[in-house]
């Protein structure tokens, strides 16, 4: 299991990747909206949300790395098999969201670092380089 900064740093990482396909995904809708901020309080922040969960989605399916985990040697793994399946994925999306990140504290109580998203969503972060040092 990687320690807690190569974890941390890996979630920022992506966090930054994250905010720029968010830039991109915004300037896309501006033409199909006469180049105004959408003012919908629900419909743009379902939008936003959507493209993180086929950010996250995408790379979890496809190999468990996101840009984040690849630079960090991680990759994440379902507890039955090598990757995750997409119903897997957004129920990770889900509950890493829905706690605000914060479900990924939840590793420095448990014997296994096991965080909560890793819990509901049957997966886990695994080290793919064989350097012990975080």
């Amino acid at each position: 299991m990687p320690g807690f900064f190569r974890y941390f740093a890996a979630i920022f990482y992506d966090l930054l990747l994250l905010i720029a396909i968010f830039f991109l995904a915004t300037a896309i809708l501006l033409p199909f909206n006469a180049g105004e901020a959408i003012k919908s309080p629900l419909v743009f922040p379902l939008y936003l949300y959507s493209i993180g969960f086929l950010f996250y989605g995408w790379f979890w399916t496809h190999g468990g790395q996101t840009l984040g985990l690849q630079a960090w040697k991680l990759r994440l793994v379902s507890n039955s098999s090598a990757s995750i399946s997409w119903q897997q994925a957004f129920i990770r999306y889900l509950s890493a969201s829905l706690l605000l990140g914060f479900g990924f504290l939840w590793r420095i109580w448990q014997k296994d670092r096991k965080t909560l998203q890793d819990l509901s969503s049957q997966s886990y972060i695994i080290r793919t380089d064989t350097n012990a040092d975080d």
